[in-house]
């Protein structure tokens, strides 16, 4: 019996071993990026539903305790003395609004006006670069530590609290979101449409205002929005620079209240009608903080 020929182009035993061997790796490997996705995902997964599981919680219980303290006269009467019946936060509202209202008038231009000084800077500015070094000193310091600096500053020189003190802490602790916020919002702008506007001979201030600027326009809104949530619940800057006062108060020089300070008093105190409307309070702030989000999300959703 004569021996099979093999033809000249069919794979020898060694070549289908090796193609054997080398799909039996393949389905090894994959098998173990699936194994490991799942797993990743698997994590991820409950790293989320254990951040949403207090989120929920943190809502609900603000939900449950705040609502009962709202009515009318919660934006209508001031804050009353101790173991009285009634009351409201009016005097807290308004110094709150009046404080970051006027924080927010200082903090963004002067913010907006750095974030644009660092994204159209030339690479390798060293007074750039001290200034985002600053900025980012700025970003990270606690705010406890900014109300001291402004109590030093400003109130131990005076020799009184006052809302104006308060007003420099929030914006201080503004000026740094915004700055990044804008810094980034402009660098995200094609260096095309710099390069077309200058071949145009087009100044740069000019190219600034009329292209990047109003590219970047609704990101420097959202980080607007998103600081004035930061700045909204802030406490501990207030207990150092504006303090409280029981009664309402348009005097920017004098002390005056604002919703943090007064939930933070009212909710260690021992009276029922205090714990009260600190919870009322809360549920204000909470609303506040999460539609200032909803909407900086939605302007950031509409601009793409």
């Amino acid at each position: 019996m004569s021996t099979p020929v093999m033809p000249p182009n069919s794979p020898s035993t060694a070549d289908i071993q090796t193609i054997e061997r080398s799909k039996t790796d393949k389905e090894k490997m994959q098998a173990k990026r699936k194994a490991v996705n799942a797993l990743a995902l698997t994590l991820s997964m409950l790293a989320m539903a254990f951040g949403l599981f207090w989120l929920i919680w943190i809502l609900w219980t603000t939900f449950r305790l705040g609502v009962g303290g709202l009515s009318l006269n919660l934006f209508v009467h001031t804050t009353p003395p101790p173991g009285t019946a009634g009351g409201g936060l009016s005097n807290a509202i308004v110094g709150s609004l009046m404080m970051v209202g006027f924080a927010t008038l200082v903090g963004t231009p002067l913010g907006v006006l750095a974030g644009i000084f660092l994204a159209e800077s030339r690479k390798g500015s060293k007074l750039a670069g001290l200034v985002r070094f600053i900025n980012d000193i700025l970003l990270s310091a606690p705010s406890i530590v900014i109300g001291l600096f402004v109590y030093a500053v400003m109130v131990a020189k005076m020799g009184h609290f006052s809302a104006w003190a308060g007003v420099v802490a929030l914006a201080l602790l503004q000026l740094p979101i915004v700055i990044r916020t804008t810094e980034n919002m402009l660098k995200l702008v094609p260096d095309a449409l710099r390069e077309a506007a200058f071949a145009l001979g087009t100044p740069k201030w000019k190219m600034v205002a009329a292209i990047t600027f109003k590219a970047s326009i609704a990101g420097i809104l959202t980080g607007v929005l998103l600081s004035i949530a930061r700045i909204a619940g802030e406490t501990a800057p207030l207990l150092f620079t504006a303090l409280s006062n029981q009664f309402m108060n348009s005097n920017m020089m004098k002390p005056m209240a604002s919703l943090p300070v007064v939930i933070y008093n009212f909710a260690l105190s021992p009276f029922k009608e205090w714990q009260e409307l600190a919870w009322a309070g809360v549920f204000i702030i909470t609303m506040g903080v999460l539609g200032l989000n909803v909407l900086a999300r939605s302007l950031l959703k509409n601009s793409k």
